[in-house]
């Protein structure tokens, strides 16, 4: 459930201004006029957030917030799109992400997606700017900062686009390497696997793709119905170190000629022994070099 409202480290964190300089700019400037709690904990509302959002983009472009603290929201906006229509570089796209996350605003969610996979090799777009974005919402919606509506409707708008990607390469009409892309049961968050799915398919791999929450008996049958020569997946929800590790020996013995690739939060955070047909994946370059 969401929480009430945002506390200064939320803001720190979507807006990447720090929580220092934001209680000096609201002591110097009144520049936020957050609500506090029984207990006296400020907390901030989504106009404080779309504000705080703006001007991290302006001051990041030269402006003085000494100059902006003076304007009113209608002021600060025009500003902002001012700019963004003659100046878009890899950080004000986050910023205008944000702010349209918060709005729910689809059309124009729609549109700069758009114009960012036109301006951008789709391949770079989500490296640089779109998982940029998805670690700052995915973090804050697990811990109730974000309804989960919000991360659903930039996710699910996001996985559109890249199953259209991933529809348009070509498909291979010769015997090529097959490569399994699932997640295991209740895992949910497929954006990364697609993402990865569509790097193996760019580079000429046939893939085979199950998504989410997969339940491991049928990796068993399908082992045993398909050929297989790689097998990708990855771990996000929260899960002991010891059952990652015993479900990857499970998997090295499903799965034993086979390369295995892993990613995910839980992978980097846990860092589990490893068996031997088993290699971790941190960023879609490494992908690429085991591919070859």
């Amino acid at each position: 459930m969401k929480q009430t409202g945002y506390s200064i480290k939320d803001l720190e964190v979507l807006s990447g201004i720090k929580m220092h300089t934001i209680r000096i700019w609201e002591k110097r400037y009144a520049l936020l006029n957050p609500d506090r709690t029984d207990t006296n904990i400020r907390t901030y509302n989504d106009n404080d957030l779309k504000r705080l959002l703006n001007i991290s983009l302006l001051t990041r472009n030269g402006y003085k917030i000494s100059k902006i603290a003076s304007r009113n929201d209608e002021s600060i906006r025009e500003l902002v799109l001012a700019l963004t229509q003659t100046k878009d570089s890899d950080s004000d796209y986050i910023e205008r992400f944000m702010l349209l996350m918060v709005d729910l605003d689809t059309i124009g969610m729609e549109e700069l997606l758009n114009e960012i996979i036109e301006k951008y090799d789709f391949e770079e777009a989500c490296f640089s700017i779109f998982f940029e974005l998805f670690e700052r919402v995915g973090t804050y919606w697990q811990v109730g900062t974000l309804f989960p509506a919000q991360e659903h409707f930039v996710t699910n708008l996001f996985r559109q686009k890249l199953i259209a990607a991933i529809d348009r390469l070509p498909i291979s009409q010769k015997a090529k390497p097959s490569m399994l892309f699932f997640l295991p049961e209740n895992e949910l968050h497929e954006i990364s696997l697609l993402f990865y799915a569509f790097i193996a398919r760019k580079i000429g791999f046939n893939t085979f793709y199950l998504g989410q929450s997969v339940p491991f008996d049928d990796l068993v049958i399908i082992n045993r119905q398909k050929h297989i020569d790689v097998v990708f997946t990855a771990f996000s929800n929260s899960i002991t170190r010891s059952d990652l590790e015993n479900y990857l020996v499970g998997l090295k013995a499903c799965f034993q000629k086979q390369k295995i690739f892993i990613t995910g939060y839980q992978v980097q955070h846990l860092g589990p022994a490893l068996p031997r047909n088993v290699k971790t994946v941190k960023d879609y370059r490494e992908f690429r070099k085991y591919l070859g």
